[in-house]
């Protein structure tokens, strides 16, 4: 149980960091070998795909917190199992872009490795994505 404990804030702490956009707060809660993947269509947008390292999936956290604002986020099952949680959210996003402001959700996939995120893949909607950013 405290293990549980202990992962779930850590990834609160890590939620909090993005939703208020502060990378570097974001950051310390990964591993140096953090890998991030946004999963699904890559036609949909370049920031589809796996980024692999501290250096490149700041770049990649640092454009979504450009591209997106997350304005409210309500976390609707957290789900933990020896050094991986799973974590679907229900999101307000607005584009940066276009101003446009949509309800989502996300599903996240963590795993640690001493005592940091060494792994998020993201499941959004990629579609959505696409429409929020032309």
């Amino acid at each position: 149980m405290e293990n549980r404990e202990v992962l779930l804030e850590q990834v609160r702490r890590a939620y909090k960091a993005r939703d208020a956009g502060l990378l570097d707060d974001l950051m310390a809660e990964c591993h140096p070998d953090v890998v991030f993947t946004l999963a699904g269509d890559q036609s949909a947008s370049e920031m589809v795909g796996c980024m692999c390292g501290h250096s490149e999936v700041k770049q990649a956290a640092a454009k979504l917190i450009d591209t997106f604002q997350f304005v409210r986020r309500d976390i609707l099952t957290e789900l933990v199992d020896q050094d991986r949680v799973a974590v679907r959210s229900r999101l307000t996003v607005r584009s940066r872009p276009t101003n446009m402001t949509r309800d989502t959700e996300i599903m996240d996939l963590f795993r640690f490795q001493d005592g940091k995120i060494v792994e998020l893949i993201e499941f959004a909607d990629t579609a959505l994505i696409r429409t929020m950013v032309s």
